[in-house]
């Protein structure tokens, strides 16, 4: 079966397509200014076409997963598998480091550096065809390059992974401050809750002694 009839490479071809256009929007991104309306509709846009093109490949990994347990029933081979795992692996790690980028714009550090790490993301698809072309052989990801990669990726994730902690733990600090305050609160309602009752009892026991003055008056009127 040619590649253009492989089910396979027709959603590839789809997916290597959104992935270059998400590309670009990227590139649109990096140019707006940072915090603008503009950059967050852009950044909702991105982060969303990201995670269709991930399920995308979860699902195109699926098909190369069912297909490995038996190749030759696919008419296939163990070459063309480790080709489609190797445009899998690149194609996560282009639309992970836009992905991770893009979150992790919280700082002007971290904006300074997304050009620098896209610029580190493995060759597209079109640039792949060109090397083919040129080389009569398959462009596989450089090692190095996608250790590097890998290691890029981890560090934005422990970054971000820092900067929610440093954010959970100033909610617990505005948690703990606001319960004190509620406690403090409490205690001054208590305290005005007591003297309201003392002052209750006293009046309670002066409107006693005006009753049992009442009485003897009368009970000294009546007899006279």
């Amino acid at each position: 079966m040619s590649s253009a009839q492989d089910p396979f490479y027709i959603v590839k071809d789809e997916n290597q397509d959104s992935i270059d256009s998400l590309q670009g929007s990227f590139h649109e991104w990096e140019r707006v200014p940072v915090g603008s309306g503009e950059q967050s509709q852009l950044t909702k846009e991105l982060l969303s076409n990201c995670e269709s093109i991930e399920w995308q490949v979860d699902e195109l990994e699926k098909t190369i997963s069912v297909a490995a347990r038996d190749p030759s029933l696919y008419g296939i081979n163990q070459v063309e598998l480790e080709k489609r795992r190797k445009w899998t692996t690149t194609a996560r790690i282009q639309v992970g480091n836009i992905k991770n980028v893009v979150t992790v714009t919280g700082s002007s550090s971290n904006f300074g550096g997304m050009h620098q790490e896209l610029m580190r993301m493995p060759k597209s698809h079109q640039q792949q065809d060109k090397d083919r072309t040129r080389t009569g052989s398959y462009a596989a990801v450089d090692n190095d390059d996608f250790i590097s990669s890998e290691s890029d990726t981890q560090m934005l994730l422990i970054r971000q992974q820092d900067e929610e902690l440093d954010e959970l733990s100033a909610s617990v600090e505005r948690i703990g401050s606001v319960g004190l305050t509620i406690h403090d609160e409490l205690l001054s309602q208590e305290k005005i809750i007591e003297d309201l009752g003392s002052e209750m009892e006293s009046t309670s026991n002066r409107l006693d002694f005006v009753q049992v003055s009442l009485l003897s008056f009368h009970d000294v009127f009546d007899t006279t």
